[in-house]
């Protein structure tokens, strides 16, 4: 497929190394908040991802919270879909919906357990895995069909990627993976969060030879209360425990203007490097700034990166 329907994959087919954002629409109805984050970050990222109930919490729709960002902001916007709360006629309907609302990029994910989040006791539908998702969208955009065949009349026109973790042990079974998404027509790759920039280069090596643009995915931490969460409760990944201490001790400064300096400087004296050497030295497309609610630190991260 040559055709180029989003800013993010033009950017990307033209060679350019690219910076996207991340936006969580939470347990509201107003996006006021939502909104200015994503204006903040105009000029900065060609598009922000929308999450889908992360770690299944029942947030606002990924779908509305992207048609609203797109529209009141105009911050390009990659909807997440995940797999976990919906069927294949639920997602062939959402994605129907994404394309009438001039949706151009989404994220195909399998979703995590219901039984993590805030209704453990609602059943996970797993109806199909974000292969299988991948394989739907490619049919309805270049095929102009659904899963079983049936026509679409005015077909959607999107870029579709997914989530990659370079943090698989082994990380051969994650390659692989990644390797049946690719075949199925994934277009490009976000890695989940990297703190070790070795793990990023062995992962941007291995998938060298799918030739999938790799968005490399980092996490600078707002404060040290959402470093321990993320530490203690998100699956697979650990924050260093130099970054941590770092991150408790300027907790204890009295000062909130000067303890607010402190977690940046802590942020940039981690990332700065990192990301100057995954942008100049790697064969990444560019770097996924999982910074929630922490914009502020998104221009200063994108400048180190001196491109």
């Amino acid at each position: 497929m040559t055709e180029v329907y989003s800013d993010l994959m033009k950017k990307i087919k033209e060679g350019k190394f690219v910076f996207t954002g991340e936006l969580e629409p939470e347990k509201t109805t107003d996006l006021t908040e939502l909104v200015e984050s994503a204006k903040k970050l105009l000029g900065h990222c060609v598009a922000c991802n929308v999450t889908d109930n992360p770690q299944s919490m029942a947030y606002m729709s990924s779908l509305v919270a992207s048609y609203i960002v797109q529209r009141d902001s105009g911050m390009e916007c990659v909807y997440q879909l995940r797999c976990s709360d919906r069927n294949s006629i639920a997602l062939t309907s959402d994605l129907l919906g994404a394309g009438a609302l001039g949706i151009r990029n989404v994220l195909a994910l399998t979703g995590d357990h219901t039984s993590l989040g805030d209704y453990p006791g609602s059943m996970p539908v797993f109806d199909l895995d974000s292969g299988q998702l991948v394989y739907l969208i490619r049919r309805m955009v270049d095929e102009g069909v659904d899963l079983n065949g049936k026509p679409i009349e005015h077909p959607p026109r999107f870029h579709v990627g997914v989530a990659g973790n370079p943090n698989a042990d082994p990380l051969d079974s994650e390659i692989l993976k990644l390797k049946r998404k690719v075949e199925a027509g994934a277009e490009f790759v976000q890695t989940q969060v990297i703190f070790d920039i070795e793990i990023a280069k062995t992962f941007l090596k291995e998938m060298e030879k799918y030739k999938v643009p790799v968005l490399i995915g980092i996490f600078p931490l707002k404060n040290y209360g959402t470093a321990d969460y993320f530490d203690k409760y998100i699956p697979g990944v650990h924050v260093p425990k130099d970054l941590l201490a770092k991150m408790k001790e300027a907790s204890e400064i009295g000062d909130k203007k000067k303890k607010m300096e402190r977690y940046d400087e802590i942020n940039l004296d981690y990332y700065g490097d990192f990301v100057h050497e995954i942008a100049h030295n790697t064969s990444a497309a560019g770097i996924h700034v999982m910074a929630v609610a922490y914009e502020r630190i998104t221009p200063p991260l994108i400048e180190c990166a001196k491109i």
